[in-house]
């Protein structure tokens, strides 16, 4: 979890787009050479703190710690005050500079951009929010089975579906941690299918190509696959 030459912008949109509350890292300060800074994420917004090394040990406010793991261990028990309004933070989730991500779609190259250290400048107006995934996809309809073109975004946990790419608003916005399955789907006249299992309805797409809903297909898997691990660490700590 300690990323060398991360900026504090492209620190924010690593844990805001692929952290949850909790995530935190450690990255060189820009303003001075013993200087580190811990970003947190706290809901919805991203903190950071100065920790200072003295050469033996890791100075953090008041305290002081004979090495970072000491730190993290003391914050993961006592929450830090994450802003002026007294909000709590608590280190949960390291986030490790290696990341679990399906290595198929073109974000990961934004990951890859951070780490190199480049600047903010080059980055924050272009780079996409990780695990993110947009494109065409044909969709069958729901009470007429006939099949029109589709602009879908998929961003977080919500998979929208617009008219075409110029389109404000969308005809859909489907939750996916109401989704129980993903997989391809040999049901259908055409080709490179796959659908979307959801309790009221299973949703039908089609790609131009069998490479496109592979990747299609890998991504919201692995979104599927986060959202149960979030699930299961907030029963575990409900009932602990």
């Amino acid at each position: 979890w300690y990323h060398d030459n991360l900026t504090r912008h492209a620190a924010e949109a690593l844990l805001l787009s692929n952290g949850q509350d909790g995530s935190y890292l450690l990255r060189k300060s820009n303003e001075r050479e013993d200087l580190y800074s811990l970003s947190v994420r706290g809901k919805d917004s991203v903190k950071h703190f100065h920790v200072e090394h003295t050469g033996t040990s890791f100075k953090f406010g008041f305290n002081e710690f004979s090495d970072l793991k000491e730190l993290v261990m003391h914050f993961a028990n006592q929450p830090l005050i994450g802003s002026e309004t007294g909000t709590l933070i608590v280190l949960k989730h390291p986030y490790p500079r290696q990341v679990e991500e399906p290595s198929i779609y073109e974000s990961v190259r934004v990951h890859t951009a951070m780490q190199t250290g480049r600047t903010e400048s080059d980055l924050v107006p272009t780079a996409p929010s990780l695990g993110t995934k947009e494109g065409y996809l044909i969709k069958q309809g729901k009470i007429v089975k006939n099949w029109k073109t589709r602009w879908f975004t998929l961003h977080r946990n919500e998979l929208k579906y617009f008219k075409d790419q110029t389109a404000t608003e969308p005809i859909r916005a489907l939750d996916l941690t109401e989704c129980s399955a993903v997989q391809f789907d040999y049901s259908q006249e055409r080709v490179n299918c796959f659908c979307l299992v959801f309790p009221l309805r299973t949703y039908y797409l089609c790609a131009k190509t069998g490479i496109e809903a592979d990747e299609w297909i890998r991504i919201l898997r692995w979104k599927l696959t986060q959202i149960r691990k979030q699930l299961e660490e907030r029963k575990a700590t409900l009932s602990s």
